[in-house]
């Protein structure tokens, strides 16, 4: 007989979740490609330079 166990990994749900508001994003945009900015807004990220995600809003 086999035991399942649920296992939650909260950093992969995280990305997940992220993932899906950036497919959301792409979808209800009229560009052909989202911006480095508007994907930052989705994200929530919050840096003063590119790469920087000191202040990611997760």
């Amino acid at each position: 007989m086999t035991t399942a166990f649920a296992v939650e990994d909260p950093v992969a749900l995280a990305e997940i979740e992220l993932c899906g508001e950036l497919m959301i994003a792409a979808v209800c945009s009229c560009e052909e490609r989202l911006s480095v900015e508007r994907i930052d807004e989705v994200l929530q990220v919050r840096g003063t330079g590119r790469g920087d995600v000191s202040g990611y809003g997760g």
